[in-house]
């Protein structure tokens, strides 16, 4: 399968610096803010810190560097599938080769990507952040998202992914006027299972995101970095 590609974006990429527990990126007004990740991790800090206690510091590490390890691979991979190159799958891991065959299919759901792998930003909520795609999904223009998981998590888990790919969907329709129709989280375990959630009330997490952004607005308002 051939994906086509469009566009709308330009050569925009932005500088963009790492700070303790936030990384900020430089706006072409000047302002430096704060990454959505960084945003929604901060709003979601106390349930990763129970984590932590619970399974041990050592152990949390462990767990955390395999999941980021296989996030990243499967990603790429993804990413060079979308782009339409050839895969060698001597550059990954055996799981990863594994993951792909069964979420391929899914992929194949894609077309008229408009974006993948970009950086985007609104100065209106103050934030930029890196999308994994948007693309057409079934037909119709959304965020996808790609995600690694030892095993399909509950929908009740997966706020702080919705109101990431809420912000995405909001900033490129402040860079480009162009409206996404829905969010999607494309789910995909080392056992090959694979879960899409369809989301399509980005309103309720409009709302979610702006109650994000104020309990971080109103906890990092000392950092001389934010006021640059």
């Amino acid at each position: 399968m051939t994906f086509e590609h469009c566009n709308f974006l330009g050569d925009l990429e932005l500088e963009k610096k790492e700070t303790p527990g936030c990384r900020l990126y430089h706006l072409p007004d000047g302002q430096w803010v704060p990454s959505i990740t960084s945003v929604t991790s901060f709003y979601n800090r106390d349930i990763f810190i129970k984590w932590r206690k619970r399974v041990g510091i050592e152990e949390a590490n462990k767990i955390t560097k395999k999941a980021t390890a296989r996030g990243t691979d499967f990603h790429e991979a993804a990413q060079a599938y979308l782009e339409n190159k050839e895969l060698n799958w001597d550059d990954y891991r055996p799981a990863t080769k594994f993951m792909f065959h069964h979420a391929a299919p899914y992929l194949d759901k894609i077309n008229n990507i408009h974006a993948i792998e970009r950086t985007l930003y609104s100065e209106y909520l103050g934030l930029a952040g890196r999308v994994d795609c948007i693309a057409e999904y079934e037909g119709e223009l959304a965020v996808i998202d790609f995600k690694t998981s030892e095993k399909i998590k509950p929908e009740k888990w997966l706020e702080n992914y919705f109101v990431q790919e809420t912000f995405y969907a909001a900033a490129y329709y402040e860079l480009t006027g162009i409206p996404v129709k829905k969010l999607i989280t494309l789910m995909v375990t080392p056992g090959g299972e694979v879960k899409v959630f369809d989301k399509r009330n980005k309103g309720d997490y409009i709302k979610l995101l702006v109650r994000y952004i104020k309990e971080f607005v109103s906890n990092n308002t000392g950092t001389d970095d934010a006021k640059e």
